[in-house]
């Protein structure tokens, strides 16, 4: 830009030459062409800088859990917003997805509704950190045609339908716990996630807390060995085949049976009160854990008459060591946003949000990315 601002002092000095007269104009004109050169250099500047910004974007991309994905979407995008060279590439596989990416080092990050066992950890060739993000509820939805009423279950009915010894609607086990209600004598159709799922993992960690013969049989996991019933994949998936399926039951994230317009049913808690999931039954869930210092931890079946037994937290899976400065810089900075605005963002989505002492915990534990 300085050869330009040359260009026009030396035009302009030619054109007024120094004869009196035109003195003046000549000096006013040759100030006013200087400014305007200044003024589009400045511009120019500016809009260099902006592009070179937006030129240098930095790319995280990350993989896992379908539970969190409505919040994370909308985190992911209002930080994007805020930061427009930042674009965070986020992929609902699935929790064992995103664990396994992880490990494998295609990822920038993961996401599980389960925390990594003893063993994951182990196999991992660097130190993952857990950092929870948000409360969501694991809920029972299911398509009765003619069953308009709000359903109860309880553990023993659930844990029976699953292990396919309740086979149908009209079972005493059932009817007892809904009063008032025509159950149909039609075959229960089980709906459960054919991939490696967290979701799967948080009903499967409930089912061997209430059930011994569950417990026994199929245990806890992202994947089991189901004993009845059709797979599909992803909490949409198996809200997709729940409504396209009459008689069916299913389980999905809280939000999903909403933005789906799809029935779920009050379970029966430790305390032996029908509970329906929500913001303040989830939020009573966790408000007995005892979380330990890396946020590992399970509070399905908690304590408490207003908890719902289904309910647990959800977790980033983030690298200790990150080599990549921006990424290692802009994912501290995300954590820090998402523990205080993204809280505020949590409960439009039926989402709960974190505890208080969780986001001092979570911000104190910030600094150990490296």
């Amino acid at each position: 830009m300085g050869s330009q601002r040359n260009t026009f002092v030396t035009e302009f000095k030619f054109l007024f030459a120094d004869n009196g007269d035109v003195s003046i104009m000549k000096q006013t004109c040759v100030a006013g062409a200087v400014a305007f050169a200044l003024i589009m250099a400045g511009c120019n500047s500016a809009s260099n800088s902006a592009n070179a910004k937006l030129e240098n974007k930095i790319r995280i991309n990350g993989a896992g859990a379908t539970f969190p994905n409505p919040i994370y979407a909308k985190w992911f995008d209002e930080y994007h917003k805020l930061h427009p060279q930042v674009e965070i590439n986020y992929q609902s596989q699935g929790s064992g997805a995103g664990i396994r990416q992880l490990l494998a080092g295609t990822v920038d990050f993961g996401a599980s509704d389960m925390p990594m066992t003893d063993q994951q950890l182990s196999q991992a060739k660097f130190a993952v950190l857990h950092f929870p993000t948000v409360l969501g509820a694991v809920v029972a939805t299911y398509n009765i045609p003619g069953v308009t009423q709000e359903l109860n279950f309880t553990s023993g009915a659930l844990a029976g339908i699953m292990l396919g010894k309740i086979k149908k609607w009209n079972d005493k086990e059932l009817t007892r716990s809904n009063p008032g209600v025509t159950m149909p004598a039609n075959d229960i159709v089980v709906v459960h996630r054919s991939e490696g799922s967290g979701t799967t993992f948080v009903w499967t960690d409930y089912l061997s807390k209430v059930s011994p013969e569950w417990k026994s049989k199929v245990g806890t996991g992202a994947s089991v060995s189901w004993p009845a019933g059709l797979g599909a994949k992803g909490n949409e998936g198996v809200s997709g085949l729940v409504k396209q399926t009459p008689y069916s039951i299913g389980y999905v994230e809280l939000v999903y049976a909403i933005q789906n317009q799809m029935p779920f049913g009050k379970v029966r808690n430790a305390s032996g009160a029908f509970v329906k999931a929500d913001l303040t039954s989830v939020t009573a869930a966790a408000a007995s854990a005892k979380v330990p210092e890396d946020f590992r931890v399970s509070i399905t079946n908690p304590p408490g008459k207003e908890a719902y037994p289904i309910a647990s937290f959800t977790w980033l899976l983030i690298p200790e060591k990150i080599p990549d400065a921006d990424k290692e810089n802009t994912l501290k900075d995300f954590l820090k946003w998402m523990l205080v605005d993204g809280q505020k963002m949590t409960q439009a989505l039926s989402y709960a949000p974190l505890p208080s002492e969780m986001v001092a915990k979570e911000t104190a534990a910030i600094p150990k990315i490296q």
